[in-house]
């Protein structure tokens, strides 16, 4: 008996209900993706794999985090860009943490009247969020729009705000956007780890000879307290420096260090302390040119040469100048105030790949002496900061001159590149005091009841930094304390804020979610005159290519369709063969 053939309406019939079943499978596709998040990392330096210390921090979660995320409403591509990476990331973060994870896009602006706005601006304001201002352009021309690319963390029964997108001097639109998303693993794996500490670490803000303290470090000493519990200690009227803190700074100190106060420096490193030194050698200051236009910069004889050079390094009596530099506004013959360069302010490079300063921008700096490191010790020394290929040295006495603005400066004069100015030290250090302490020293450390230790247990580390005013802020009678990195004669943010909070979470911070700062960033940028050559072709690789592969592939089905049906009709079954 023949079998018989569909006819027409039962074909329709089954078309219809394959399209049914197809729409069936994609909305439940869809649906389920929207709750299964996954996808391949194939960039080369893969950029979208979360380091293994957030992983491990995400899984270790105790409680929920809740992220408001204001950067919400219709921008131009680039903050649309950003705006979808800060998706992909979160949702990156929920795959890890599960529901420990939960985000939400908010306008918190939406809706609102002025006077509502206004009081939403100023409680914003307050937790360190700041109504950004963004030229937008429709049908009737341009106009401002106000956005906040900030994100608010809770966690813990705190909140922690998060600056998107910075502003970078010397950048592109898009190297902005491709830097803001490179460092967003960072900074909500770091915003959570902040907030996850039962307790701040503690610092320890050495004074007692000459450090600096007054209105100079107002922005410092406000900065601090957010992330560390900060208490000042006085080395000339303590006995030692207690080994609770997690580490202790030393800011630009100009009166010499006796014996008692470096052994009381070096216990504390012996057992464990990290210490991050900002030191100048050189009494050097633009103060000097106030009533003159030139001064001497001579040594402070600081006596740290001998502790310092047992660690590993040497700060040199000298000044760096760089062709690389921070312009210095100087009037003449009663004209506007010029910007001129300034070879004694180098603007420093942060070139290691380290993750405190990978990625990072450019750092502002003053006055600033180089830095030797030793070989030997068994201490592995990373240069953070150096000066720029055309740079060099003058030894004290130092004249130091308004006139050398007057004059130009020619590249082959600056022979000596790449002077280190930050320096990481890590190892197991050896005590300056091994088989030299003197009696009384002896008889410091038994009033104390401690032994005197010779070498550090444990490896350690600390940072020394050759720039003095590198953590310094501006003042002004019209804005008041500027912000540390900010250059009022340009207008420049530096990362001078950024070094100094990401050297301390480094030698506080035992979780290494630092180490996602450290990916690295590749603009992958069209080449235009390749796009110009090569038009044609690639509008035939990127248009007819998958048309003709559509195509080719509807091709064959129907081809094949069509063989099997030919077949079932040419090869009708009989009635033996049904029997």
């Amino acid at each position: 008996m023949a079998t018989k053939t569909p006819n027409k309406n039962q074909r329709q019939t089954q078309a219809r209900l394959r399209i049914i079943i197809m729409a069936a499978i994609l909305i439940c596709v869809n649906v389920l993706a929207s709750y299964f998040h996954t996808g391949l990392d194939l960039t080369h330096e893969k950029r979208f794999t979360l380091s293994p210390a957030t992983v491990k921090l995400l899984r270790n979660m105790p409680e929920v985090a809740v992220i408001d995320v204001y950067l919400k409403g219709k921008f131009p591509a680039e903050l649309q860009r950003l705006q979808e990476a800060v998706r992909e990331q979160l949702r990156s973060f929920k795959d890890v943490a599960g529901n420990k994870i939960i985000f939400r896009f908010i306008d918190p602006l939406e809706g609102k009247t002025e006077k509502e706005k206004k009081q939403i601006a100023h409680d914003l304001d307050a937790k360190g969020i700041r109504l950004l201002q963004l030229k937008d352009q429709d049908e009737e021309g341009y106009s401002m729009k106000v956005f906040v690319p900030y994100a608010l963390v809770h966690y813990n029964g705190k909140e922690a705000a998060i600056m998107l997108l910075e502003n970078p001097p010397g950048k592109s639109q898009a190297e902005k956007i491709s830097y803001a998303e490179a460092a967003l693993e960072y900074k909500f794996a770091s915003a959570i780890n902040q907030l996850n500490r039962p307790t701040k670490a503690r610092l320890a803000y050495i004074i007692g000879n000459g450090e600096a303290l007054g209105i100079k470090t107002i922005d410092l000493l406000t900065t601090l307290p957010k992330y560390y519990d900060v208490d000042t200690v006085d080395l000339s009227h303590t006995l030692a420096i207690s080994g609770a803190y997690d580490a202790a700074l030393i800011i630009q100190p100009t009166i010499p260090f006796t014996g008692p106060d470096k052994l009381k420096i070096d216990q504390y490193v012996m057992r464990g302390g990290r210490l991050l030194w900002n030191i100048n050698t050189l009494n050097a200051s633009l103060d000097s040119l106030v009533n003159s236009p030139q001064f001497i910069a001579m040594e402070y004889g600081l006596n740290l040469d001998d502790i310092l050079f047992k660690y590993g390094v040497r700060v040199n009596n000298d000044l760096i100048e760089d062709m690389q530099n921070i312009p210095l506004p100087r009037t003449s013959n009663g004209g506007a105030p010029e910007l001129l360069p300034w070879v004694y302010f180098p603007k420093l490079n942060p070139t290691a790949e380290h993750p405190i300063v990978q990625n990072m921008d450019f750092v502002m700096s003053g006055f600033t002496n180089s830095i030797d490191t030793l070989k030997g010790g068994g201490i592995e020394k990373t240069v953070l900061l150096q000066s720029s290929k055309y740079s060099r040295t003058a030894t004290a006495p130092v004249r130091v001159s308004l006139s050398m603005m007057n004059y130009p400066l020619k590249n082959e004069m600056f022979n000596k590149p790449y002077k280190p100015v930050a320096v990481l030290l890590e190892g197991r250090f050896h005590s300056v005091y091994q088989n030299l302490l003197a009696p009384e020293y002896l008889r410091l450390l038994d009033s104390l009841k401690e032994p005197f230790k010779p070498v550090c247990d444990t490896p350690n580390k600390m940072i020394v930094i050759s720039a003095g005013e590198i953590f310094s802020n501006g003042y002004t009678a019209k804005d008041g304390v500027l912000p540390v990195g900010y250059y009022q004669y340009t207008g420049e943010f530096f990362a001078n804020r950024n070094f100094l909070l990401n050297c301390l979470e480094y030698l506080t911070d035992a979780s290494t979610v630092l180490e996602a700062r450290s990916k690295e960033v590749k603009l992958r940028l069209l080449d235009n005159g390749r796009a110009h050559d090569e038009k044609t072709t690639w509008q035939v690789v990127n248009v007819g290519i998958p048309i003709a592969l559509v195509l080719v592939f509807a091709s064959i089905y129907f081809f094949a369709r069509k063989r099997r049906y030919e077949v079932k009709q040419a090869t009708p079954k009989t009635s033996s063969e049904n029997a």
